[in-house]
């Protein structure tokens, strides 16, 4: 196909070139490294090189443009996949068909789903794509005829497409922002709702305002940390992070801002955010005495509509945060409480009190690896170290007998299986319901010959069946008084030879198969 001559109104004059022009060399030095990305699509080059003559020094909001070239519609749509960020695409009819440029909108939208980008609709022939149908049909956002664009217009038209394209991705970004925080207020008792709830205050306040990528949310690592002058910055972690700060979830905020940067936290009082040098930064304190900072490096100017509206959002973090924080607490508390009355058993039997915290830690474990969700991998870790509280009513003698029991104190002892359900089973508390469960089936065995109801098979609950062979796992790798610790191979053969009469084959497959993982996890709480 021979290509289409420009009409000559498209030349831009001399006296049209827009004020909002610059040299690359005069780029203000405010400007972000990121670039607004514009795709044009034409089998003309003449019209790429007039675009590119227009266009190439246009900076908008600090931010100049990057300009993508395709001459065919495959080849349009070949760049719109490997850019998937593009903001406009000026976009030709007539390309190596007549109806070229209108398939590409029709694959934008409904092919590759993209609903950002701002399709401008080029044609030279405005007879063979009727404004009113196309713009409808194919949901284009704006549609000109290439004689009327002349410089300035072409400038108008690409500044218009581009605050669109920018308040389309702020609108989402806020509402995947607002989506994380209603999640984790909907799953405030859930673990790692804190976290969560962390990502999505810091993506909502960088939505809010078109901030800069670079944020990150750090709290005390303990609840009545401080930030002193002095020192302090190591008692607070980033919870979450953006920008050069993703990889810093985890760290010490003295690890990843420079001294100036920890220097405008300390300076920032409690319950106060500003913006000041390109940054925002919030300082929250809860009732309880917990701490967060926020940090968000933006190098757009903000006016007073825009700091007024963020410090009145940052008002109603610290609620939510306080929230999260006393959830957790409580959290904390119950399962200090369950570890402390379990270790108190496990001393009567003269065992260490790590068995149940290696107990709860590798059933969670499998429990991940067999599938099931974090709520029940949590309540698990939760639940586990209290199978065996019904030792409480075994007498010493014969908890402590090194030698072999006899017929009636073997009866003796399984009996705390039932005594364990027991004490259990009156709570009206989830938690304690299903500690009721594992405390009465953990020694229940896949054949049905286990105590002290013979059930067998999936009449076992899951949580019965997990429990019962990572007890049996981590028994065995430790001395006890009637016993000598096992060699882990012997274990490992000793859970495979079992695997359908003992235990529940499937389980033991996804055991053996990360044997490794197991036993990292169990030596991280190996005994003192």
């Amino acid at each position: 196909m021979s290509h289409k001559a420009p009409p000559e109104s498209a030349v831009p004059a001399d006296d049209e070139v827009p004020l909002v022009f610059a040299e690359a060399d005069e780029i203000p030095a405010n400007v972000s490294g990121k670039t607004w990305k514009v795709l044009v699509a034409d089998d003309d080059v003449e019209v790429h090189f007039i675009t590119q003559m227009v266009l190439r020094d246009l900076i908008f909001e600090g931010r100049p443009l990057e300009l993508l070239s395709a001459h065919s519609g495959a080849e349009a749509m070949r760049l719109l996949g490997e850019h998937p960020d593009t903001a406009v695409i000026l976009l030709d009819v007539v390309m190596e068909t007549e109806h070229a440029g209108l398939e590409v909108a029709r694959s934008i939208r409904w092919t590759l789903g993209n609903r950002f980008v701002r399709i401008i609709l080029r044609t030279g022939q405005p007879g063979q794509a009727p404004e009113k149908s196309v713009v409808i049909d194919y949901d284009i956002n704006d549609y000109k005829e290439k004689t009327e664009l002349t410089a300035q217009k072409l400038v108008t038209t690409v500044i218009s497409a581009l605050r669109s394209y920018r308040d389309i991705v702020t609108i989402d970004r806020s509402r995947q922002g607002l989506t994380k925080i209603i999640d984790a207020s909907r799953d405030i008792f859930q673990p790692q709702s804190l976290a969560r709830l962390s990502s999505g205050v810091l993506q909502q306040i960088s939505a809010l305002l078109h901030l800069g990528e670079d944020g990150m949310l750090a709290q005390a690592s303990g609840l009545t940390a401080r930030l002193e002058i002095s020192g302090g910055p190591d008692n607070y972690v980033v919870m979450a992070g953006t920008g050069r700060f993703a990889t810093s979830i985890g760290l010490p905020l003295a690890r990843i801002l420079v001294p100036a940067e920890l220097e405008l936290l300390r300076q920032t009082p409690c319950e106060q955010s500003v913006v000041r040098n390109g940054e925002f930064i919030g300082h929250f304190c809860t009732a309880n005495g917990a701490e967060s900072f926020i940090l968000v490096q933006t190098q757009e100017a903000r006016n007073e509509v825009d700091v007024d509206l963020l410090q009145l959002f940052a008002a109603n973090i610290g609620v939510a945060f306080d929230n999260a924080h006393l959830n957790e607490e409580l959290a904390a508390t119950q399962s200090e409480l369950v570890h402390t009355l379990c270790e108190v058993v496990e001393a009567r039997s003269n065992e260490t009190g790590l068995h149940v915290v290696r107990v709860g830690e590798l059933s969670s474990l499998l429990a991940e690896l067999a599938g099931h969700d974090e709520r029940d991998c949590a309540l698990l870790r939760q639940t586990a170290p209290m199978h065996d509280l019904g030792k409480i009513g075994i007498p010493d003698h014969i908890l402590h007998k090194a030698g072999p029991l006899t017929a009636d104190e073997w009866a003796i002892m399984r009996d705390h299986a039932r005594i364990g359900h027991d004490l259990l089973c009156r709570s009206r508390r989830p938690a304690l319901r299903t500690a009721a469960i594992i405390a009465g089936q953990h020694h229940e065995r896949w054949d049905g010959t286990g105590y002290p109801h013979g059930l067998n098979g999936n009449g076992i609950h899951i949580f019965g069946r997990i429990v019962c062979l990572i007890d049996v796992f981590d028994a065995l790798s430790h001395p006890r008084c009637y016993k000598e610790a096992w060699e882990m191979s012997r274990i490992v053969e000793y859970i495979r030879d079992r695997s359908g009469s003992q235990f529940d084959p499937a389980l033991v497959d996804i055991f053996l198969a990360h044997i490794d993982d197991f036993v990292e996890l169990w030596g991280r709480y190996a005994d003192r």
